[in-house]
């Protein structure tokens, strides 16, 4: 699919004016891009999940963490800091740590806190915003309450197992025993195989779903609603959710819709995205099972806007 989106793509200009409609034209630009921007960050989490797995001890992550349940989520949750992948890269590698022995809910702190708590995030926000308007206080505040509510909501799930697609639960019930050597290096390369056909598809579907939703909807239907304070922040979450951009960029993104978008929404925009978008779901439906999907948009969706909603007022 990649492959006839890039050749249909390199021919349109040599295609001649009208040939190709401007639509499909930006549909195909638009998906390309989304796929190449987020390409080399799900290659870095295949291979840092593939060295979790196979490389490092059984208890390299486990035995140094809190027990206390809480507190070891909150530690999790900075985990990204060591780990500095986008949410793309993110998806398989908090496949890999629930392999080598995270709960469900541990995982899923880690998938959802790391796209915002790692030092990448935290530079390039920092450097489109500074301090003004609280917006980098409210991207790291609500990146941190959002991943340990959603991991304390399904600790207290009765059947964790049952919230991972039948595919991945059968994977977690494999042995876990690794070979040394060259076994070591054949497992890491089934692994890579293995991930790459699972990940690839998903990620090609999810930007050409995003590329159509981003031709489908005029921006400048959105730029009209930020002034106002509530509906500059659900404008911005929309916006966030059909762009599908990388955690590590989405900063410099939204910087010229400051002029235009309250703060609120801009931390709406940085909070909701980088856990929630088109591209992300697709991604996450490898693991999760399509009802774990919605209640996740929803409460994320709801806890973003609260965000943005806290931001406005004080602003």
């Amino acid at each position: 699919m990649a492959l006839l989106l890039l050749v249909v793509r390199l021919a349109s200009p040599a295609l001649g004016p009208g040939l190709l409609p401007d639509v499909a034209q930006d549909f195909v630009t638009l998906t390309i891009s989304v796929i190449v921007e987020s390409m080399p960050f799900v290659l870095l989490g295949i291979v840092l999940s593939i060295i979790v797995q196979v490389w490092l001890p059984q208890a390299f992550f486990t035995s140094w963490l809190p027990r206390q349940p809480l507190l070891r989520r909150a530690v999790i949750s900075f985990l990204g800091m060591f780990l500095p992948v986008c949410e793309c890269g993110n998806v398989p590698l908090a496949r890999g740590l629930v392999l080598k022995g995270f709960t469900v809910s541990e995982s899923m702190t880690f998938l959802l806190a790391a796209p915002i708590l790692n030092p990448i995030t935290i530079i390039t926000t920092h450097q489109a915003f500074g301090w003004s308007d609280g917006i980098l206080v409210a991207r790291l505040l609500g990146g941190f309450l959002i991943a340990n509510l959603i991991g304390w909501l399904y600790s207290r799930h009765p059947d964790p197992e049952s919230l991972l697609t039948k595919s991945f639960a059968a994977e977690c019930a494999l042995p876990t025993d690794h070979a040394h050597g060259g076994g070591r290096v054949r497992e890491s390369v089934e692994l890579f195989r293995r991930e790459m056909s699972t990940m690839m598809p998903a990620l090609f579907i999810g930007a050409a779903i995003a590329g159509g939703i981003q031709t489908a909807v005029p921006r400048s239907v959105l730029v009209t609603l930020g002034s106002n304070p509530v509906w500059s922040v659900l404008a911005m979450m929309v916006l966030a959710f059909v762009i599908s951009l990388c955690s590590n960029v989405d900063a410099f993104f939204v910087l010229p819709f400051a002029t235009t978008f309250m703060p609120g929404g801009i931390a709406a925009f940085l909070v909701f995205g980088p856990i929630i978008d088109v591209k992300m779901l697709a991604l996450l439906r490898t693991t999760y099972r399509p009802k774990v999907l919605a209640q996740l948009t929803l409460v994320v969706a709801l806890t973003s806007a609260a965000i943005g909603l806290v931001v406005n007022f004080f602003a």
